[in-house]
């Protein structure tokens, strides 16, 4: 059970975006990383926000039916965003995505971002888990 933590999970090396970037930049960063949204960072890489696929589209498609150039992430980003440290336990983050809705949290160490944990990342952790379990047992 020691190791499933964040920090052995995690993305090391997610995606971020800056609040003065533009919509279209930031879906087309999403786009080549497959993530599903990523941490918006100050100038110190502390999180200020959170932009996702959802954000982008609502916004991409209210920009095209006025054939306008999209808004800026920090128009369009989240501020209550929920984050955890890389010492946290899979199983407990778990718990904590069958309750509060985000599938996928940015990990923070020291206010400072670093990495990105989705609900992928903890089904993978405890699927290895199990199966090392059944593995043991045979």
């Amino acid at each position: 059970m020691q190791s499933l933590t964040v920090a052995s999970y995690m993305n090391k090396r997610p995606v971020s975006f800056k609040p003065d970037s533009p919509v279209a930049e930031a879906v087309e960063k999403l786009l080549r990383s497959n993530q599903i949204g990523g941490p918006v960072l100050d100038a110190n890489k502390h999180v200020i926000g959170w932009i996702s696929e959802q954000d982008c589209l609502h916004k991409m498609i209210e920009s095209s039916y006025h054939c306008e150039s999209a808004a800026l992430v920090e128009d369009i980003m989240r501020t209550d965003v929920l984050s955890i440290n890389e010492s946290a336990s899979i199983l407990e983050l778990g718990q904590q995505m069958l309750q509060a809705k985000p599938k996928a949290y940015p990990v923070v160490e020291d206010k400072r971002l670093v990495g990105i944990i989705t609900r992928r990342d903890v089904l993978t952790a405890i699927n290895a888990h199990l199966s090392s379990c059944f593995s043991k047992s045979a």
